[in-house]
């Protein structure tokens, strides 16, 4: 089985959690149509405090949907559109992905990986303990940010759950993620 769009999630305003939709369209430049965190601008609060006038590198968050399994197996219950994201994939390991890397999602949409998310204490007040289980540091020390990655749209388009997602890597040499 190939990589997948496994759901997709929007909120038009402020929250942690963001319900899932049937199909949400993604709008070149700006990120997900009617959701908060669209803008050419840093939509996200802490960014905005920091210096609004940043380009938006996070318009589209993805997360895949084998973190929900790991963190089920630890007891914790987190589905898609959970931990805020748009977009949550299957069988592709987004956190491996270079910047920079384009993902074709559906028949016309394409977002280009700027890095991975930096999650906050929020998800602590959501689940008490999830942030321990989303960051962390590896045996070597590490620090391991496992809630997605962030992205920005290349071309516009409505994509759906169930879609494919197609992966296109950037020219060597790779970049690996880090924080947005």
């Amino acid at each position: 089985m190939g990589a997948a769009v496994e759901a997709v999630s929007s909120n038009g305003t402020y929250s942690f959690s963001k319900p899932n939709r049937d199909s949400i369209t993604l709008l070149a430049g700006l990120g997900v149509e009617g959701d908060i965190h669209a803008g050419v601008t840093v939509k996200h609060r802490s960014r905005v405090a920091q210096d609004p006038t940043l380009p938006n590198l996070r318009q589209v968050h993805l997360i895949h949907r084998e973190l929900f399994d790991e963190l089920h197996e630890e007891g914790f219950e987190v589905g898609p559109g959970a931990l805020g994201e748009n977009v949550t994939t299957s069988g592709i390991d987004l956190l491996a992905l270079p910047v920079g890397t384009l993902l074709h999602l559906g028949d016309e949409a394409v977002v280009e990986v700027t890095g991975l998310r930096n999650p906050c204490l929020q998800i602590d007040h959501f689940q008490d303990g999830l942030l321990k289980r989303v960051v962390g540091r590896d045996t070597d020390g590490t620090l391991v940010r496992k809630a997605g990655i962030m992205s920005i749209v290349r071309t516009g388009g409505t994509i759906r759950p169930g879609d494919a997602l197609d992966i296109v890597l950037p020219a060597e040499p790779h970049r690996p993620l880090e924080r947005v």
